[in-house]
């Protein structure tokens, strides 16, 4: 689970800026919380859902694209480092040659943890891991490079010795992670730093390039079972769309698509990947009339949108799953608003510890019969461009008030500036 995740220098955040899952005291709606799980300590509720409001260009997708950013240099090979995603703040030379710097706060496995990363595009600049083991702080490594060259410091409790640490960090280059290097050449025996990579590389799942991905894993997954075609159509049905039934036809001389992950397609973290083609996806719609077939060329960009969602919406309910966060840019795309609000809801009603963030302009979710007051984000850029994130619990208020009013009202800043030509 995320607890709190920080960024500065990176795209559109200049100075650090924190998002948190920590639900504030007092408020209430305690279905929209879970308590956490950690071995040896007490800490306060997290959020199930997170919805970030904001103009256009304020930098919202960038929260999600930083927390990309950390995925991917976690998931990539030591011989394939992925760098080249790391976009310093452009409007400020002097930070230019600076890092972008990252850290989150998470816990896995009922373990506490803390991540700082300090990255350019052509270097890991500070790296360090930190383990709360019964609410107590310990450094398990820390990496820093400087003029003087990378020095590393080991802490007492890092499992492996002198001699295998000495290992990783001569295996460890400029533009890869140590704890990567450090668990691709682990024994299965230590585990110590498996758990929080694993996490990093794979506990979120980050829809942010549109549907399209997700719509295809989705098919590829179904057709290996025709139960999962039929939850597919239940998932469907719930959200007021008459399909009953899928069908996959094999399209001749083609291939059938495979996972790029994994043979069963029920795969963790990240977006799954499939080859294209093989069959041709047909849905079978019920009216009052009768039944009719509709390719799914034929459906509309929200009804494809929600064949995609159903994926990591099924992937919570298996227990063998590692991620417990999704994250979604723009989940009201092509959806009507009561269908977006149903999603969150039957996400609320979850009774696993799984969280939601997303992006959306969709305002008819800032109703507080739905979603808490610090359950609701906003972004909005400051005079120099840089992004400038809060909670709208931050402002003063009451916990009943019509927040959708206050926002279009400007009490809470975060609205477009428009120009009167």
């Amino acid at each position: 689970m995320l607890i709190e995740f920080s960024v500065s220098n990176f795209r559109s955040f200049r100075e650090r800026q924190t998002f948190s899952m920590v639900a504030a005291p007092r408020l209430r709606k305690r279905e929209n919380v879970f308590s956490p799980i950690v071995q040896g300590e007490k800490l306060p509720d997290l959020l199930k859902v997170a919805a970030i409001y904001g103009p256009n260009a304020s930098g919202k997708s960038n929260l999600l694209k930083a927390l990309q950013a950390v995925k991917l240099i976690a998931a990539s090979k030591p011989t394939e480092p992925r760098l080249s995603v790391i976009k310093p703040f452009r409007f400020d030379s002097k930070l230019a040659s600076q890092p972008s710097k990252f850290e989150l706060n998470f816990i896995v496995k009922e373990q506490r943890y803390q991540f700082n990363l300090s990255v350019t595009a052509d270097r890991i600049i500070e790296e360090r891991l930190i383990a709360f083991p019964r609410g107590k702080e310990t450094l398990l490594y820390e990496r820093r490079h400087s003029e003087n060259g990378e020095q590393y410091e080991f802490g007492k409790e890092l499992e492996g010795g002198k001699d295998l640490h000495e290992t990783w960090r001569k295996l460890t280059g400029p533009r890869t992670l140590f704890i990567s290097q450090a668990v691709a050449n682990s024994s299965e025996e230590l585990n110590q730093l498996r758990m929080p990579s694993q996490w990093l590389s794979e506990g979120v799942f980050i829809v942010d390039d549109g549907m399209d991905s997700l719509t295809e894993a989705s098919q590829e997954v179904a057709k290996k079972s025709p139960s999962l075609a039929n939850e597919i159509a239940s998932f469907l049905q719930e959200v007021d769309v008459p399909v009953t039934s899928l069908r996959f036809d094999p399209v001749p001389g083609s291939q059938s698509g495979s996972a790029a992950h994994g043979s069963d397609g029920l795969v963790s973290g990240g977006l799954l990947s499939f080859a294209s083609g093989g069959s041709k996806t047909t849905l079978t719609h019920k009216t009052a009339l009768g039944e009719a077939d509709f390719g799914l060329d034929e459906e509309s960009e929200g009804t494809k949108g929600l064949i995609g969602f159903w994926l990591p919406w099924s992937l919570f309910e298996h227990k063998e799953t590692f991620f417990r966060v999704l994250a979604v840019d723009e989940l009201d795309s092509s959806l009507h608003p009561e269908i977006v609000a149903n999603l969150v809801r039957k996400h609320l009603q979850f009774d696993q510890p799984i969280q939601l963030i997303f992006t959306t302009h969709d305002t008819h979710l800032m109703d507080t019969k739905l979603l808490r007051r610090d359950q609701i984000w906003l972004t909005e850029r400051d005079r120099n461009g840089a992004t400038q994130l809060r909670s709208i619990h931050e402002f003063d208020g009451r916990e009943s008030e019509d927040v959708e009013k206050r926002y279009y009202e400007g009490r809470y800043r975060g609205l477009p500036v428009l120009r009167k030509s």
